[in-house]
């Protein structure tokens, strides 16, 4: 890959972009990789890492939306489901099937439940992973064997998929690099261009130097999730039109524990918990993960924390299920994304259950298309659905679409390793030949990290801090806040090593504290 001073020399040499793209999440990353597959002369400006607001905070699930189906939303299940098979076509090494189990204890919810699940396998029609299953007491037991069994009556068996969504966000920004887009990291979007009462780039500044940079564009795409109305907001100042904030954030949390509290490949799915929520139980990377909430919050931090109330509603939720439950001190690691939900016309965002999961699009008159809202699942639809919306406002000319749906990612490759086992090579797919040659490949940090992994992230996954590997490169952050902290100073001197720029310890060592710790 080339070096971060290329990456700006190619910015500095280039006149003018046909996409200037604002957000290195799975939505900007999504187009990036579309239009630049179409042809298009492509840039992305992430502020700050790839991936490092919501977009690696998931709960991992590549799902069609069990609970979506319930609200009567076919339409937008039929979508997820037909995208989920692309994308576990397209990155077998970071997205694979996954068995789940809805355990039933009252007489009436396997059949409920069940009959539902039936239809989801329906909707998949031929993109079906697996047929669901109606389980006895025993069957059930056997797949989750720490499940509670004081009133187990059964269960259902159904599939759907999961995902590393850090590394997946890493393989679509070196898919859409291997097509000539220019994704540059740690440079802030501040400000847009106007020309004659029309957007026609950016103000950016490289967040390592300093340095500010003027971007000319024909097109620019604000894809930066919960933060896409402070954009707007400058449009319509630019414009002295009244821009109304359209996202309403949502705070998921999630806690991870020891697989010992349910030592199986199987998820388990709560569809109704006290409150209405629905509890995941997910093996994910030799660990579990519990999840998620789903509560409003007003303020945007780029780190939220956790709020006491949903720390002790998942640990009280699981220990309903579960015969061995996991306590406060059992938890590795706590962490919190913020999903852009977007608000119906005069919803002030009270209740976020109650807000639009689909992607929403808009395209104001001065030209800034905005896109916000959807899931990981669906990045690749919505990333066309963006171009369309482009083509139709004439802002791009139209180019054949369809581009990424037989694309595989950088990496792409079968893998008899699964996403549920502990971390390690096959992470990489075919790329993993290349980490081997890397100089320190028998030098290993920790289990699933070594000294070549480190060094490759800088050469090759633009990572420039701790954070940006041990949080998103290796998930070891997310994984075990406490071993991430312990490894902070290895991984540095290696980074300084590569990058000869301060790879920001102390401040990994703020954020490990945060994420090993629960709110009191």
């Amino acid at each position: 890959m080339t070096s971060r001073q290329d990456l700006f020399a190619q910015l500095t040499s280039t006149a003018s972009f046909d996409i200037a793209i604002i957000g290195g999440g799975a939505t900007g990353l999504g187009v990036a990789l579309d239009a630049a597959a179409r042809g298009f002369k492509v840039v992305l400006f992430e502020s700050h890492d790839f991936a490092k607001g919501t977009s690696s905070r998931a709960t991992k699930l590549v799902h069609g939306g069990v609970r979506y189906l319930a609200q009567g939303n076919i339409s937008l299940v039929r979508e997820a489901l037909h995208e989920r098979t692309t994308l576990l076509a397209n990155a077998p090494h970071i997205a694979q099937p996954l068995p789940f189990v809805m355990p039933s204890y009252a007489w009436w919810q396997a059949p409920f439940y069940g009959i539902g699940l039936k239809m989801y396998d329906l909707l998949a029609g031929k993109a079906g992973l697996g047929r669901t299953e109606f389980l006895n007491r025993s069957e059930t037991l056997k797949l989750l064997p720490n499940a509670r069994e004081s009133g187990l009556t059964g269960g259902v068996k159904y599939w759907d998929g999961q995902f590393d969504d850090a590394r997946l966000a890493l393989a679509l920004a070196k898919t859409a690099a291997e097509r000539s887009a220019l994704l540059i990291n740690y440079c802030a979007a501040t400000g847009l261009i106007h020309e004659g009462g029309k957007v026609a780039g950016l103000q950016v500044q490289d967040k390592e130097t300093g340095q500010s940079y003027s971007v000319k564009a024909t097109c620019v795409i604000n894809a930066a999730g919960v933060w896409v109305d402070e954009f707007r907001q400058m449009d319509g100042d630019q414009t002295k039109r009244p821009v109304k904030n359209m996202v309403a954030p949502s705070q998921g949390t999630h806690l991870v524990v020891d697989r010992e509290f349910m030592p199986s490949d199987h998820a388990i799915l709560i569809p109704k918990t006290a409150d209405g929520r629905v509890l995941f139980i997910v093996p994910w990377l030799g660990k579990l993960i519990l999840g998620t909430t789903d509560s409003p919050r007003d303020d945007l931090a780029r780190e939220p924390t956790a709020f006491k109330d949903d720390t002790g509603f998942i640990l009280g939720e699981a220990a309903k299920y579960l015969t061995r439950a996991p306590q406060r001190s059992d938890v590795k690691s706590i962490w919190v994304g913020l999903r852009p939900l977007v608000k119906p016309p005069d919803e002030d965002g009270g209740n976020t259950k109650k807000l639009s999961r689909e992607h929403t699009i808009l395209v104001s008159k001065s030209g800034l298309l905005t896109v916000t809202g959807g899931k990981w699942t669906t990045y690749r639809a919505m990333a066309e659905d963006v171009l369309d919306n482009a083509f139709e406002a004439k802002l791009l000319p139209q180019r054949p679409g369809a581009v990424t749906v037989k694309l595989p990612l950088a990496g792409s490759l079968t893998t008899q390793k699964r996403i549920s086992d502990a971390p390690g090579l096959h992470m990489y797919g075919n790329e993993s030949v290349k980490v081997q040659a890397m100089p320190g490949a028998a030098n290993e940090l920790c289990p699933g990290l070594t000294e070549a992994m480190v060094r490759y992230a800088a050469r090759f996954e633009y990572a420039r801090t701790v954070e940006d590997m041990l949080a998103r490169r290796s998930r070891l952050l997310f994984l075990d806040a406490k071993l991430a902290a312990q490894m902070a100073q290895s991984v540095a001197t290696i980074l300084q090593e590569e990058t000869g720029v301060d790879p920001q310890r102390d401040a990994f060592l703020a954020l490990a504290k945060q994420y090993a710790t629960l709110p009191e």
